[in-house]
């Protein structure tokens, strides 16, 4: 899961990261890969605190704007501690991304055409593998087939 999202972060990162001038040329590919942790990170996070819920309601398309608000907050706080950015700075880069990529993310987890990212892998990514999460995966699986 981590190198699909990292690739979708990649293909979205243009204004945010890229061409943004908060973030140097040489701590592009950093900062991408920092946006990916956190996002992974805010993922787990949220079904650590129960939030099966909220991720089940998240891939099945509903608006989950809380959920994307909390990942969002990590990631600029993650950029900011890592980069040194102002928070001025972070929230414009999470403002102008982390929404496009989260809708990617759940309209690419949905496609049956793309496997890129399914809900068994992600869930089992999120949960550390292991037969738990393949038996919750499946569940899931089952339920947005």
């Amino acid at each position: 899961m981590f190198e699909n999202l990292l690739n979708l972060v990649k293909e979205n990162a243009g204004d945010a990261i890229i061409n943004n001038t908060a973030i140097p040329n040489e701590h592009n590919d950093a900062a991408i890969e920092t946006t990916t942790n956190s996002i992974i990170e805010g993922l787990k996070n949220q079904l650590g605190n129960g939030g099966l819920d909220g991720l089940t309601s998240l891939f099945q398309g509903n608006n989950q704007s809380g959920m994307v608000q909390n990942i969002s907050q990590n990631v600029a706080g993650n950029l900011m501690q890592k980069f040194g950015i102002e928070n001025e700075a972070a929230q414009s880069i999470v403002s102008s991304l982390i929404p496009v990529v989260m809708n990617k993310f759940v309209n690419k987890t949905n496609d049956p055409n793309d496997s890129s990212f399914d809900v068994q892998g992600i869930m089992g990514s999120l949960m550390g593998g292991g037969n738990a999460s393949s038996s919750i995966g499946g569940i899931l699986g089952k339920m947005f087939n």
